[in-house]
């Protein structure tokens, strides 16, 4: 069965740093794309980063680049984000997502799994 597992969420302060993990099963985690994904209330889910099956080619979208870092370790099976310089318009409920893309328009999956994600809320 396909299942993800998102951990890391938290309350932080304006500026400060969350590590965020993803473990999944039920894949080939080593051969697909990854990505991070985010809702906040009362709004569609927003793709966040995506990052390449072995690491080398990764995305984001404009308003976290140069702020967050997506990593993965396959041997784990583990995906990462590193959000640093937080903002409160970070605030929201953040998912990963096998099969992520880059397109016209932003980073999107078809993915039908969704996990219940981890809550990220940054005050200000």
């Amino acid at each position: 069965q396909v299942q993800v597992v998102e951990s890391g969420g938290g309350l932080v302060q304006a500026g400060g740093s969350l590590r965020l993990s993803c473990t999944a099963s039920g894949l080939t985690f080593g051969n697909k794309a990854m990505g991070w994904f985010r809702q906040a209330p009362g709004k569609e889910r927003e793709g966040v980063s995506c990052i390449g099956w072995s690491g080398s080619i990764a995305y984001y979208t404009d308003s976290v680049r140069g702020r967050f870092t997506i990593s993965r370790d396959n041997a784990k099976k583990t995906l990462y984000l590193q959000m640093n310089s937080l903002k409160p318009e970070d605030t929201a409920i953040y998912y990963c997502a096998p099969d992520c893309a880059n397109r016209e328009g932003g980073i999107y999956s078809s993915f039908g799994y969704w996990g219940q994600g981890t809550q990220v809320t940054v005050s200000s």
